[in-house]
Formats: C-alpha cells, structure tokens, sequence
C-alpha cells in the first residue's frame, strides 16, 4: 500500500515529540509506502515573522511560491514548544511491539519548492558568543535550475552547495508519558541530523512504543558534517519512506543504526562530545563483532586503520559523531584485491 501524509494544524506538532498517547494521524502496515509532505519551520518561526509569504517576499518570491500548508500553519495558533522544528506524525504500523525494530527505508527527496534558508540565532552554534555577529542571520539560497546545487550569495560574490536532501528529524515514539523537546536526538533516532541518510540509505530504529509511532520533520536539501552555524539548508520536502518491522536489528545493536547500499553506519550520542565519541565506537566495536565475527580487542583494531569517524552535529545540546564502515571491505576483503604481480617495497 502507498499513502500519503501532508503538513497541517492536525496532523503536526511544533517543538514536540510524540508520546505513546498521541493518536496516530495514519495508520499502516508492515511494508507500506509512505509519502510524507514535509514543511520546514524556516519562514514560520517568531523571530522571522510567522509569516512565510511576507518573509519570503522579501526574497522575490511570489505568494504562490509559498506552500499553502506554510502559512496555514503559520496562522493557526500553533507555535514553537520544546524546540523548533515541525514533528509530521505520528505514524502507527500496526505489527510494531517494543523490542521489535522498525526499518525506514528512504526511497526518495523530492524539493517541494526552489529555495532553503541557512541560519544561526541564540548562541547556539559551534561558536557561542563568538559567532554570529548579530542575534539572528541567515541565508535565503535559490536552487539552479537543475536543482543540482543551491546558490549561496556572500559579500564577495556566490558559492555553491551541493544539494543532497535528507531528513534531519526521523524517528519512532520514545517511551514514557512526558513530551521530549524536538532538538536533543537520543535512541528512539530524532534529531541525529545525519547527512548520510539521503535516498537509498536505510534508517534501524529500536520499537520503543506500542505501533511505533513513526514520525519525521527538520526537512535539509544539503548539510555539511558538523551542522556548525545552527541549521543545514533547509527547505521542504516530498520524503517517500518504506517502513518495515522486523524482530532484530542488523548486527543486534542496541542503537539506532544507519545503513546506505555500501556502507554499515554506526551513531553515538551525548551532551559530552568525547563520550558522544567513544559511545560511537562501541556500537562500531559491537557490530563488527556481530556481523563479522571479530573478537572486540580485533574490531578495536580494525577501526582504527579503517573506521571514518565524524561529527554529526554539535549544535543540539546532545552533540552526535557517526562511523561509516565499508560494506564491501568485512565481505569478501580477499576476493579480487590482489594484482597479479605484487608490488616491490624498498626495505
């Protein structure tokens, strides 16, 4: 079955996460198809007006460049809670217990409009109280037209940015009674803000909620490792997902897991960057183990001659670091990677 699910006062929460007793807005099966139309939060916030067609007017864009579900939201009396960013959901899969895993699969990004924005506010990018020079900027960057890259226009001319969409907001519905605010990722997935999570990739979440109450938001069309100033570039989106239970998540990890078609992508997180880091390694060190066989004190090793480690993000109060570990290597390393004439080393 394919669905579809669109931004609007009733089917979305602003700055909140789901909790189980938040009824399901959609509900599916095991293997269904979702088409979730995504708003970003950019244009409706306070300190940007809570008027997208006005601020983005401001940009040139007409009235009806600005999605409808923007301003509808914008004028309803909805408004920012524990966190800014726009929670689409929840979505219920009727097969989902806890302790099952629920697996995203992301078919496709689609841009719902031809412009994202770039901004930092409160002092709460990588540099606070040195940048930014004013309590608000921000960056109104237009897509090419063919879509490839988004224009950044600067004091000395413009640059270019790859656009590679993603959510930075996915997840299932934490346990407990009490909403979570929207910024601080944590185990049930959330805000990990992980680049790699583009069309193909595959996001393992632990079931923590009876159904398990998928949701999405915080839309990107492209975001660098680290997400130093604040926000990616975000922008909205069309998001088709896949979500699938199963009874075990690849390797037995106990964390979210990312997955891409050539690499197996392990997650840490903590409002300490070092223990982000080292918890990180330990999911890495336990899925080598899992999925290859590796004693640890080996998977330890194999890491650090193999292991891509980098920032998620710090910018959201529980900072993130992610390790990409290659498919293709802990296969078959053996098969067709030696020439047939070796190389001679000078010893």
């Amino acid at each position: 079955m394919r669905h579809h699910l669109g931004c609007a006062p009733g089917t979305v929460s602003w700055g909140a996460l789901p909790t189980e007793r938040t009824p399901p807005v959609l509900e599916v099966d095991s293997g269904d198809v979702v088409v979730f139309d995504t708003v970003s939060q950019e244009g409706l916030m306070p300190d940007q007006g809570r008027d997208p067609v006005s601020y983005f007017g401001a940009f040139g864009v007409p009235a009806d460049g600005v999605l409808a579900e923007a301003a509808e939201i914008a004028a309803s009396g909805l408004g920012p809670t524990l966190g800014p960013h726009l929670v689409l959901g929840p979505v219920r899969v009727r097969q989902a217990r806890p302790g099952d895993w629920l697996r995203g699969e992301f078919l496709d990004f689609d841009p719902r409009v031809p412009y994202g924005v770039i901004s930092s506010r409160h002092g709460r990018g990588a540099l606070p109280g040195e940048l930014p020079s004013k309590p608000l900027v921000s960056r109104f960057c237009a897509l090419t037209p063919d879509g490839r890259y988004a224009v950044f226009p600067h004091r000395g001319g413009e640059a270019l940015i790859e656009v590679r969409p993603f959510l930075g907001l996915c997840g299932v519905t934490p346990a407990g009674p009490e909403a979570l605010g929207t910024i601080p990722p944590g185990p049930y997935g959330g805000n990990l803000d992980l680049r790699e999570l583009t069309a193909g990739s595959t996001l393992h979440l632990p079931v923590q909620t009876e159904g398990a109450g998928f949701y999405v938001g915080d839309p990107h069309f492209a975001q660098g490792n680290g997400e130093v100033a604040l926000t990616a570039l975000e922008g909205s989106l069309r998001a088709t997902v896949r979500l699938s239970v199963a009874d075990a998540g690849p390797g037995a990890t106990t964390w979210p897991l990312a997955e891409t078609p050539d690499a197996w992508i392990t997650v840490g997180l903590d409002e300490d960057l070092g223990e982000a880091m080292r918890q990180c390694v330990r999911q890495a060190v336990h899925l080598l183990r899992e999925v290859t066989g590796m004693s640890a004190d080996e998977a330890y090793l194999y890491l650090s001659g193999a292991g891509d480690f980098a920032l998620t993000q710090v910018v959201d109060i529980t900072q993130g670091v992610h390790c990409r570990i290659s498919k293709a290597l802990i296969a078959d390393p053996c098969v067709g990677r030696f020439p047939e004439r070796a190389p001679v080393y000078d010893h």
